[in-house]
């Protein structure tokens, strides 16, 4: 690999320290722009499918001492400019830091536990974890105390039309799609607490409750992605859908235990409690996003890098993994500086190859979030236990999960095949389709658009969960619900077909190495898995001995 070096008129002191005096601010400044349009054109160079490459691959010791010298000067971090320096050298190669004279065995000692005790992390990252834990719970929550709801205010509203009620539930992502998702701001806007007194009433609440929707779902992957370290990323962030699942299971307990609940003076107290019980999760996430650290790279996206790398020292086992972090962010960050100067973001998004491929992959797997039909079960599951032949209290209990076939007597066998059902496809959802689009869209887009590209894949699942639930009641009165959930099941086979041949593999790679893999044309993905398929007939199908097949990327 080509190494990137400085001017070599600039001196550089034995002992790996920069010769400050020799050597202006200003030329210094002249040295690092220069250096990093080298690596820019590198890469560009280079092609598609090169080996990925870590920003400070092929530099030498003394320039990267030199280039940490310079960098915490102007930051201000001098006073841990020593572990700075450490954590330049292993983050340049992190294998082999074994090899470091410069670190200690302590120091080693860290390093090796990042493998072999990869949980044991901070308070901090755990608190933080917590409270991604708890807005994902608040999404969940809200998504299942209307399946129990709807059962009594559509009722009392006298909401008899298959689209209003489509309408009624759909209101919060509709409004998540079109607003709450493009909404980074805080939201300070105060609502009055007051009762619904007809359906147009609870259809203006529900709708306004997508700005928070779509704004929090919008912030708190991302968020998640950007304050954990690399090792631990993916399954810190996949943990959203499983705290998801979990407030689903709250709102569903939450409609039975208030499903008999009745006050003479207040009509449909029961429903009221319901959906006033989703405003508890909320109010102790409110409580605790004060108390965590916000995230190193919105720090440095604003040049404020001493926050950052107190952030870090939070988040992190030790200073030394703060300031490699910081530093490798810090290389990451200034690279995708140069490839965005005098570019416009939206136009990057979709003009950008590299770019639309995320924005293609990220759209569909949020699509298929939504089309596998998930949510139609989530929204739906008590009227569906209904139309299957249940009373209102045995749809709510066995929308809880609580029901098994074994218990439904013989004249219900219909309704122990739809449960059943019901049950194995969530089972079948929740380790898929439920946590990885999330995930993956977090990961997808390049740091300099990463806002504006979860913004988009946040819209279109809430978009399409809108349509979901909107669609349903009128889906199912036309085609039956054989009809209905038949068509979901056929956009589940095109989903697996399409997944298999054009999504991009992003396992295992951290944030700032995934431009590569999305710079590969589709066209090139595409003939690569079709090549695959005899490999996989002859290896997995005819248990052959056959030789392996070539990668589609070349990892360092």
């Amino acid at each position: 690999m080509r190494e990137k070096r400085l001017d070599p008129e600039v001196p550089v002191a034995n002992d790996g320290h920069s010769s400050s005096p020799s050597v202006s601010t200003g030329k210094q400044e002249v040295i690092r722009e220069e250096t990093i349009r080298s690596w820019v054109k590198e890469g560009q160079e280079n092609g598609i499918n090169n080996k990925l490459r870590n920003p400070l691959s092929g530099m030498t010791k003394d320039e990267l001492f030199r280039d940490v010298e310079t960098f915490a000067l102007e930051k201000g971090l001098m006073d841990v400019v020593d572990d700075l320096k450490k954590g330049a050298l292993i983050a340049q190669d992190p294998k082999s830091f074994e090899l470091l004279d410069e670190l200690s065995e302590a120091e080693k000692e860290l390093l090796r536990r990042e493998k072999t005790h990869k949980w044991n992390q901070p308070f901090m990252m755990y608190f933080m974890t917590i409270l991604c834990a708890g807005s994902a719970i608040v999404q969940g929550m809200d998504q299942t105390a209307v399946n129990g709801a709807q059962e009594f205010y559509f009722d009392e509203f006298n909401v008899t039309d298959v689209w209003q009620q489509g309408l009624l539930n759909g209101a919060p992502y509709l409004c998540s799609a079109l607003i709450g998702c493009w909404t980074t701001a805080p939201l300070n806007r105060y609502f009055g607490r007051r009762g619904s007194h007809t359906w147009w009433n609870l259809l203006l609440a529900r709708f306004l409750l997508g700005f928070a929707v779509g704004a929090k779902s919008t912030t708190t992957p991302v968020y998640g992605a950007e304050c954990s370290p690399a090792n631990i990323r993916g399954a810190l962030v996949m943990m959203w859908q499983m705290w998801t699942a979990f407030g689903i299971m709250l709102g569903y307990i939450a409609s039975v235990a208030f499903m008999d609940v009745k006050v003479a003076s207040i009509p449909g107290f029961n429903w009221r409690l319901m959906l006033a019980s989703t405003a508890i999760p909320p109010f102790f996430v409110c409580i605790q996003v004060y108390l965590c650290p916000e995230s190193p790279r919105w720090y440095m996206m604003r040049d404020r890098y001493q926050s950052a790398y107190n952030a870090l020292c939070k988040l992190r086992p030790s200073s030394l993994q703060a300031a490699r972090d910081l530093y490798y962010i810090h290389a990451s960050l200034r690279i995708e500086e140069k490839l965005r100067e005098g570019k416009r973001l939206w136009k990057e998004m979709f003009g950008i190859p590299r770019n639309r491929r995320a924005a293609q992959s990220s759209f569909f797997v949020m699509f298929m979030q939504q089309f596998c039909g998930v949510n139609a079960i989530m929204y739906y599951s008590s009227s569906m236990f209904r139309t299957a032949g249940f009373s209102q209290r045995e749809a709510l209990i066995t929308s809880l999960g609580c029901g098994f076939s074994f218990w439904i007597p013989d004249l219900k066998t219909r309704t122990a095949c739809v449960a059943t059902g019901i049950y194995l496809f969530m089972i079948v959802y929740s380790p898929g389709e439920g946590p990885v689009p999330f995930t993956y869209s977090a990961e997808a887009f390049p740091l300099y658009i990463r806002d504006i590209g979860m913004s988009f894949a946040t819209a279109t699942t809430w978009g399409f969960n809108f349509v979901i639930s909107l669609t349903w009641p009128a889906l199912e009165k036309s085609f039956k619900p054989q009809g209905a959930f038949g068509w979901y099941a056929a956009w589940n086979i095109f989903g697996w077909v399409f997944c298999y041949f054009w999504l991009p593999e992003t396992k295992a790679l951290s944030l700032e190495e995934l431009d590569q893999v999305f710079s590969v044309p589709t066209r090139t993905h595409i003939n690569h898995y079709r090549t695959m398929l005899p490999w996989y007939f002859k290896k997995y199908v005819l248990r052959s001995d056959v030789p392996p097949q070539k990668q589609l990327y070349d990892y360092e």
